[in-house]
């Protein structure tokens, strides 16, 4: 027990006939003030799925460590009614798809009528091995009229693999979030918040530099024409503190611009959040809630691309790896803070939403875009768009034949590694070209945008991968003391929003193939956010 906390607990032991205001010490659902609710589920699936992260299909072959739902239930209530309520997930999953966003609103809007479907925020961690929850019926329907048949369960990855298919874990997936929701909605009661500032090196920019002007993803840096890192890093971790009436501490969101992506392999897993969970708890208790949030980070990653030797020794040396490394880290800036934090507590700070769909530029693509051979990182050949497109589905085509005169082929292990891997890059090959004609008709994306206020600290969503300096933009210039930005959040198809600097150099999530938006669509969303926040501190 720290020693603030200790004589705190020693005065209201020893004075407790002190009169204390009543939202502190009241325990009624109509109490005045800020009323907090939590609750987890396990999210793991109980039978194989297909995993997602990487440019092939992968079936799950077991649990490294569980997968979880965290919900966090913030409600403001003033004359004892409910002015203002907001509702946070965070999910160790890659990416949180349109179809579990909308099935958990619906059940949550089911469950807790009193719950505006649109208060519902749900971001992820971004880690490689958890279960699929995307489709791509579009691209089922286009080959469709090709004469080849896709499940829509399975459009993703372009045929049934046998397992529980990513449409049927969004419906197991969607249950337990829901449920969780409403547990953690009858569990709010009185609290408060405290937000601060701490520090950990976790994520690093993942774009390498050479002196003729392109950057690649995890390029080597052993090379004499390597330059320098394409981008910056950000260290800060942002950490937002939950206590309840009698000042103990109950849960903290933790913000890093990191993906959880330390980890590979077939098997669950959700990266470092577990071993940063495993160790906050063993700090501070074993009820603990953590809520993770990854900030601005398309271009960042846990890996290593500078000091790699060095990096290796130092693991030998402290014994940990680089998922335990890492959660020490943010454990350290957790608690480094914390006795500051409980001298801090807000019990009534102001609680405020907006949500918008605000409409970006597409980037723009052009016939040299299309008609221009070039090589991508996962596509070595030097070909056109359309080339790709036409090459790549000949050999889907013929794989499929070849699979269905050899049905016996199922049963060799991984026998759908080489055709996912087929689809996938003719599924993006597919999407360019269907880019350039949408582009004419509709020439900006809808995306869902949330910011919350939380006292003088706000919260801002984005469904992108999007790049650091984006994030950096917004907390620099928000009106907040300090902002969150939240990626990943409420919806995918929104690819990677890379900066131009990125897009110059050509890396991986600067190519057409993985960006929806562009950087004049980056600069649109940094004005639109903070606009949006601007205007919670604008209201009276």
């Amino acid at each position: 027990m720290s020693r603030s906390k200790f004589f705190t607990t020693t005065f209201l032991v020893c004075a407790a006939f002190v009169a204390l205001p009543s939202n502190i010490l009241a325990d009624s659902a109509d109490a005045d003030g800020l009323h907090i609710g939590w609750a987890s589920a396990d999210i793991t699936p109980e039978q194989p799925v297909v995993l997602t992260g990487f440019s092939r299909a992968r079936v799950s072959a077991g649990v490294l460590d569980p997968i979880t739902a965290t919900a966090l239930v913030l409600d403001s209530v003033q004359g004892g009614k409910s002015s203002e309520k907001v509702v946070m997930i965070s999910l160790d999953l890659i990416g949180v798809s349109n179809d579990l966003r909308d099935q958990v609103r619906e059940k949550v809007s089911q469950s807790l009528p009193e719950i505006d479907p649109n208060k519902v925020m749900l971001n992820a961690t971004h880690t490689h091995c958890a279960p699929e929850t995307r489709t791509n019926t579009e691209m089922a329907a286009k080959l469709g009229e090709l004469g080849l048949e896709v499940p829509a369960a399975w459009s993703r990855w372009g045929m049934d693999l046998g397992v529980m298919s990513p449409l049927e874990y969004v419906e197991f997936a969607a249950t337990r979030i829901a449920a969780a929701v409403e547990k953690a909605w009858k569990r709010r009661k009185p609290g408060g918040v405290s937000f601060g500032l701490g520090h950990a090196v976790v994520g690093q920019n993942r774009l390498t530099s050479y002196y003729d002007g392109n950057s690649r993803m995890y390029g080597t840096t052993d090379r004499p024409d390597f330059s320098h890192i394409e981008g910056y890093e950000d260290h800060s971790v942002g950490l937002l503190y939950t206590w309840d009436a009698e000042e103990k501490l109950t849960g903290v969101a933790v913000n890093i611009a990191c993906p959880s992506q330390a980890s590979g392999g077939s098997r669950i897993t959700a990266d470092f959040w577990h071993e940063t969970r495993i160790e906050l708890r063993k700090r501070l208790g074993e009820d603990l809630f953590i809520f993770p949030q990854c900030s601005a980070a398309g271009d960042q990653s846990p890996s290593v691309l500078v000091d790699k030797r060095a990096e290796a020794r130092m693991q030998r040396f402290t014994g940990r790896n680089r998922r335990q490394q890492i959660a020490v880290r943010i454990a350290d800036a957790v608690t480094s803070v914390l006795p500051i934090m409980e001298k801090h507590i807000d019990r009534a700070p102001l609680l405020a939403h907006r949500m918008d769909q605000v409409e970006l530029p597409r980037r723009r693509l052009t016939a040299e875009d299309i008609k221009t051979p070039r090589s991508t990182h996962h596509r070595p050949e030097t070909e056109t768009v359309e080339q790709a497109f036409d090459r790549l589905l000949g050999e889907y085509r013929k794989m499929r034949e070849e699979l269905e005169e050899h049905p016996q082929r199922k049963e060799k292990p991984g026998w759908y590694s080489s055709m996912t891997a087929v689809f996938w890059r003719l599924s993006r090959a597919s999407r360019v070209l269907d880019r350039y004609e949408l582009q004419q008709t509709q020439p900006t994306m809808p995306v869902e945008v949330h910011v919350v206020r939380l006292g003088d600290m706000a919260i801002a969503t984005n469904p992108f991968e999007l790049y650091l300096d984006y994030g950096v933009q917004i907390k620099a210039r928000s009106k907040a003391v300090q902002t969150f930005v939240v990626e990943l959040a409420n919806g995918s198809g929104a690819g990677y929003l890379p900066t131009a600097r990125s897009v110059a150099g050509g890396g991986y999530g600067a190519i057409p193939e993985s960006t929806e938006i562009g950087p004049e669509g980056g600069r649109v969303l940094v004005e639109e956010t903070l606009k949006m926040i601007d205007s919670l501190w604008d209201e009276k």
